[in-house]
C-alpha cells in the first residue's frame, strides 16, 4: 500500500497567514490553567510571592500566542513552551524569558538571559521594553523547528530548535514540538492579560488529494456533512482548518454512509491523561502479561457504522490502528485476532500530528500511521457492508484535520 503521505502530503512550511485566535484567558478566572500563586485582579493573571509555574490544561504545537505583560521594577518571569507538565520548565521545555533589564540587579546578565530570549539557549537582540509599569506587546510564535519573539512590534528572535538540539544535545525542552504553555514565576508581581491562541493545522496538499479522488468531509470551518445540535458546537469546535473536541459531549457521526473507502486524516492529543498501567500485546494478539505506566488517552474511528470495527487511537504500548472488538473477541479465529494488532506503534509523541489513513474494501482493514502501515489486509468477518463514520471518544482531548474521504 502507498505511503499516505504520497495522497495527503505535507508541504514546505510557508509564511504563516494570519489565523483565527481565541481567548486563552478569559479575564475573570484561571479556568483552563493549573497550578497556584496567581492571582485575577482586574483582568489580569498577577503572579503573587508565592507564584511558580502556571500551567494551559491544553497541549499546543504550531502557534502564535500573542500577550500583553506588565513588568515591575526588577521584575522577572517567563513564558514555557512546548512544556511537557511537569519539571523546570526552562529545561524540559523552553522557557521565554520576561524580565526588566533595566533593574541595577540584573546588570550582569549573560546573553541569553536577556528579555525574549530562549534561557541557556538563545540570546535575543535588546527588547523595546516600554518603561516599567507600563503594558507590553509579544507574540511568541512556533511553527515546527522554528520560533520567533516578537516585542511592541519588532522581531527579537529567531531560531530553529533542530540546529539547537545540535548545539546543545543534553537539554530535553528544545528536542519537543509540542506542549502545554506556561508562566514560569519567580514571585514578582509581573502581571499578563489579552492572553490569545491562534493554532495553525498541519500543511496538507488539498490539491494533490483531489487529483487522487479524495472528498474534503471536514471543511475547517464548519461540521457540515456531520450529524450535530447546536450544543454540540460548544464541545466539537471548528477553528484554522482544527476539529477540537473537549471530551464532553457524544461521538460525531457523519451524515452519509460510506461502503469501500480510504480514509485519510490528521489527529494528535491535546490534553494529557491520567498515568495508569496498559498491556503489552505480543503480535499474535494476545496480552504478554508485561504492563507498562503509560498516559490513558483513548480515541478511535467507527467504521461502517458499528463500534466493533473501530479503528483505536489511543496511547498504549502497542500503538494506534488496533481493533479492540475484534482483537478481544477470543471467538475470532487467530489470523484473524492477530491481523487487527499493530505492527507496530507509529504514534508520535502526545500533542504532536499523525497523519492516519484507514481503509476498507470489503471485510479487509488496512491502516497507515505516519507512512507506516501497521495493519494490512486484516480480516473483520461479519462487518457491516455499509455505514456512517464516527470520531469516537473516552473523553480525552483530541484536535482532528484534513478529514478526506475516497469511495472505492
Amino acid at each position: 500500500m502507498k505511503s499516505i503521505a504520497t495522497v495527503v502530503a505535507f508541504l514546505p512550511l510557508a509564511a504563516t497567514a494570519e489565523l483565527k485566535s481565541v481567548p486563552l484567558f478569559n479575564g475573570t478566572d484561571l479556568s483552563g490553567w493549573k497550578g497556584e500563586g496567581y492571582v485575577v485582579q482586574d483582568g489580569t493573571i498577577v503572579c503573587t510571592p508565592q507564584g511558580k509555574t502556571l500551567v494551559t490544561e491544553r497541549i499546543y504545537a504550531d502557534y502564535a500566542f500573542d500577550f500583553e505583560f506588565k513588568l515591575p521594577p526588577g521584575g522577572n518571569n517567563g513564558i514555557g513552551i512546548h512544556y511537557p507538565g511537569s519539571g523546570d520548565a526552562a529545561y524540559a521545555g523552553m522557557e521565554v524569558q520576561v524580565l526588566d533589564n533595566t533593574s541595577e540587579k540584573y546588570k550582569d546578565l549573560k546573553p541569553y538571559q536577556f528579555h525574549g530570549s530562549l534561557y541557556t539557549l538563545l540570546a535575543a537582540k535588546k527588547a523595546p521594553l516600554k518603561p516599567v509599569g507600563e503594558w507590553n506587546q509579544e507574540r511568541i510564535a512556533v511553527r515546527g523547528d522554528r520560533v520567533q519573539v516578537t516585542v511592541n512590534g519588532e522581531v527579537i528572535t529567531e531560531g530553529n530548535l533542530a540546529d539547537l538540539s545540535k548545539e546543545f544535545p543534553k537539554h530535553e525542552g528544545v528536542k519537543r514540538r509540542s506542549g502545554h504553555i506556561a508562566l514560569c514565576g519567580h514571585g514578582d508581581a509581573v502581571a499578563f492579560r489579552n492572553m490569545r491562541i491562534s493554532e495553525a493545522a498541519p500543511a496538507a496538499n488539498d490539491e494533490g488529494a483531489k487529483q487522487s479522488g479524495f472528498t474534503q468531509i471536514f471543511d475547517g470551518e464548519t461540521l457540515k456533512g456531520w450529524k450535530h445540535t447546536e450544543a454540540d458546537l460548544a464541545h466539537w469546535q471548528p477553528v484554522n482548518g482544527i476539529l477540537k473536541y473537549d471530551g464532553k459531549a457524544k461521538d460525531l457521526w457523519s451524515e452519509k454512509e460510506y461502503g469501500d473507502f480510504s480514509l485519510a486524516f490528521d489527529w494528535r492529543w491535546a490534553g494529557p491523561g491520567p498515568v495508569m498501567k496498559r498491556p503489552v500485546i505480543g503480535p499474535d494478539g494476545k496480552e504478554t502479561g508485561e504492563q507498562i505506566e503509560v498516559q490513558e488517552l483513548d480515541s478511535g474511528v467507527y467504521v461502517r457504522g458499528n463500534s466493533k470495527s473501530q479503528v483505536n487511537l489511543w496511547n498504549w504500548p502497542c500503538g494506534s490502528g488496533e481493533v479492540y472488538g475484534y482483537r478481544t473477541d477470543r471467538s475470532q479465529p487467530a489470523d484473524v485476532i492477530a491481523g487487527v494488532t499493530p505492527k507496530k506503534k507509529m504514534d508520535k509523541p502526545v500533542g504532536e500530528w499523525n497523519r492516519t489513513m484507514i481503509t476498507m474494501k470489503g471485510d479487509k482493514l488496512t491502516v497507515s500511521i505516519n507512512g507506516e502501515v501497521v495493519i494490512e489486509e486484516a480480516r473483520l468477518p461479519g462487518v457491516a457492508a455499509k455505514g456512517k463514520i464516527a470520531l469516537q471518544h473516552h473523553g480525552s482531548l483530541i484536535d482532528f484535520a484534513n478529514i478526506w474521504i475516497k469511495e472505492l
